[in-house]
């Protein structure tokens, strides 16, 4: 049996001002919202152009509403709704933890749909270059679960050399299942949305991005949840998935449709002779 790792002792908060406590997982969001806002600005001078940089600049209050507020009520509604609702105030106790990508995804929507109303701009086209920099954020949220020691894995065989011990997840060598989900949501995700923004083609067919982020996100986190110890107040759910696994297949649906109603239909060939 190869040796297993002992979960680092990282402090989950930064540094202490006074009463106030400052959090990596806090950071990671911040992070995220300040890196997506300075991409966002420069791939929407991209052509075909759907947005100036001030409406940019405006829309980073928009996203970190919904990131934060659509997080929460989604942890809320999908994970805990009988425990929120038994006691009301927890919900808005957001620094003991709970967010949910799901509900923060559909919170973005909301905003984006809003905003791009207001000022008459495309909205699958601005969804569209927000989806190339959401991994960005995703990865980040991802490290920071790790850095809290949250959110770990399944057991792991025992030839895994990376298997890792936590110290609330018993004596039990596990996969670092955050580490999987950053590399997968974040990093790869993000390679590959990056890549594909850059051809003219794809950033002309207004949805297109969008519908690939979600199908990529999807299919990442599915993949992730195999090996993430599923929440023990939910365990396992329907026919042995997840809740992550769950709420993942709508969005491969909805990237679908996406992606379908964006390409350009093809003209009736001519009948010969």
């Amino acid at each position: 049996m190869l040796p297993v790792l002992l979960f680092p002792q990282f402090d989950p908060v930064i540094v202490h001002l006074g009463p106030f406590a400052i959090r990596w997982y806090a950071l990671a969001y911040i992070t995220g919202l300040v890196l997506g806002w300075r991409l966002v600005r420069r791939l929407v001078r991209q052509a075909p152009v759907v947005a100036n940089e001030l409406q940019v600049d405006d829309f980073l209050t928009w996203a970190t509403l919904g990131v934060v507020l659509g997080g929460r009520l989604g942890y809320v509604l999908f994970y805990q709704p009988g425990r929120f609702f038994a006691h009301p105030l927890e919900i808005f106790a957001v620094w003991q933890g709970g967010m949910s990508f799901h509900g923060g995804m559909l919170g973005v929507a909301i905003a984006i749909t809003w905003f791009c109303r207001r000022e008459k701009i495309p909205i699958l086209g601005f969804a569209d270059r927000i989806a190339v920099a959401a991994p960005i954020g995703l990865g980040l949220g991802r490290v920071a679960n790790f850095i809290n020691g949250e959110l770990w894995g399944r057991p792991a065989p025992s030839w895994l050399p990376w298997a890792m011990i936590f110290p609330t997840g018993g004596p039990t060598p596990r996969h670092p299942s955050e580490i999987y989900e950053a590399l997968l949501e974040g990093v790869l995700l993000f390679t590959v949305m990056y890549t594909l923004s850059r051809r003219d083609g794809l950033r002309g067919r207004f949805g297109t991005l969008t519908g690939i982020f979600l199908i990529g996100y999807g299919c990442a986190r599915i993949t992730a949840e195999f090996f993430r110890e599923p929440d023990p107040f939910l365990g396992f759910l329907f026919e042995g998935a997840t809740m992550g696994q769950l709420l993942s297949l709508p969005l491969l649906v909805a990237g679908a449709g996406l992606i379908w109603w964006a390409c350009p239909a093809r003209a009736p060939e001519r009948p010969r002779g």
